[in-house]
């Protein structure tokens, strides 16, 4: 009998001790990098007939063009001189690409830690005229939102490029800081000039350009080059940015940079060196931003991989860029990017559609139309259309006295 009790204490001995020895583990999240060579990876950038997107990232007009990127893999012009009609003539493989910025016929790219630059005054003869190496962090752009470590293990980053991340769950012993793994590291634009012509971007953008300069950012640091030769930039400037940033946004003398936990405003008074000057912030959640006049709207919007539970539009009064303020709040559905014509606010609402808002009283912002028949993601308000991407989409309205209407819808795919 005593035997049995004996036998019976050593099971429940070896239960509790298992039970202690599990609770200093926990399951983590890793990043794992697939790397490519980078004399392959620099080799591969080239021009070729228009392709399927796979997809669909940002978009950008300049001219009577479209570019549209394909997230890490180029970006596919479109020939936009017939709205009605949109056609699709080229396909510029930029690998590890996720921003471009145009000025003047000369198109600047990112390539994962490269900066590229295109001629395209002959839209059908585009022109790799030049390459600047490792003046970006891969780090900044491409580690998975969900990833909690990084597993670079015996990765040789001086001569390798990551291209892509596998993520796999894995029982690691736990430690304080379980982020330790990781390593850290718009509106129209003003022309410099009368004959000087600049794109425009949307609200999910990280390129800027403004006069000679080219602002670039990542989730951590930015980048000045600058850009008065435009076929040869120069890496002027890298400085910190702040925390987890997403988005970037010029008005004025003012960058307006968006992070998943607030907003920071630099001043670019001196062009080659911005001057940090405040910051706004908010509870954690994916945030574009757009400017006008004394006031910037922002959306955050929840779910898992944002941070947060509720989705809202913010307005906050910058009208001292020293200390700008929460002024009013409204509640979305799932917002991405948003932007501003005159007095109309409009909000790609995610699968609850394109919402337009009368911003003429900032501080009592009113719903005034609702498309909720498409999925939205991020908007261009050209002069005289709005440009939209959602879902597979790229969407062209002129604008009417009541709201928007449909001039074509293309298929990306």
């Amino acid at each position: 009998m005593k035997f049995k009790y004996f036998l019976l204490l050593l099971f429940f001995i070896s239960i509790w001790s298992c039970d202690k020895k599990d609770l200093n583990f926990e399951l983590v999240q890793v990043a794992i990098p697939e790397l490519m060579t980078k004399a392959d990876f620099r080799s591969s950038v080239a021009i070729t007939v228009p392709e399927k997107i796979e997809e669909t990232g940002k978009i950008y007009a300049y001219k009577n063009y479209i570019f549209v990127s394909d997230v890490n893999k180029g970006v596919h012009v479109i020939d936009n001189s017939n709205p009605e009609l949109p056609k699709a003539i080229k396909f510029i493989k930029i690998p590890g690409n996720e921003d471009i910025s145009v000025k003047d016929d000369f198109l600047y790219a990112d390539s994962a830690t490269d900066l590229v630059v295109f001629d395209i005054s002959d839209i059908n003869s585009i022109a790799f005229v030049e390459r600047l190496n490792d003046v970006f962090s891969i780090y900044d752009y491409d580690i998975p939102i969900e990833a909690q470590a990084v597993d670079y293990g015996k990765v040789d980053l001086e001569n390798n490029i990551i291209v892509g991340w596998t993520v796999t769950t894995e029982r690691r012993k736990k430690i304080d800081n379980q982020f330790i793994d990781v390593v850290l590291q718009n509106g129209a634009l003003a022309s410099s000039s009368a004959e000087s012509v600049t794109g425009q971007g949307g609200s999910l953008a990280r390129f800027q350009i403004v006069d000679n300069y080219l602002y670039t950012v990542g989730n951590y640091q930015m980048a000045i080059f600058n850009i008065q030769n435009l076929s040869s930039p120069v890496l002027a400037n890298t400085q910190n940015a702040g925390w987890n940033i997403e988005t970037m946004f010029q008005a004025g003398e003012y960058l307006y940079l968006g992070s998943t936990n607030g907003m920071y405003i630099y001043s670019i008074a001196n062009p080659s060196s911005p001057e940090y000057i405040s910051e706004f912030t908010h509870w954690e959640g994916c945030d574009p931003v757009v400017v006008d006049g004394d006031y910037a709207y922002l959306t955050l919007r929840g779910g898992n991989d944002c941070g947060q539970l509720e989705s809202v539009l913010e307005v906050i009064d910058i009208s001292d860029k020293a200390t700008p303020k929460l002024a009013s709040r409204y509640e979305l559905e799932n917002p991405y990017g948003l932007g501003i014509k005159e007095n109309t606010l409009f909000v790609c609402d995610g699968t609850s559609g394109l919402k337009l808002f009368d911003k003429e009283e900032p501080l009592d912002v009113k719903l005034t139309k609702t498309y909720d028949d498409i999925q939205s993601k991020d908007v261009i308000p050209l002069e005289n259309s709005l440009l939209m991407v959602g879902g597979d989409n790229l969407y062209q309205y002129k604008y009417i006295e009541d709201g928007v209407d449909l001039i074509s819808s293309y298929s990306l795919r």
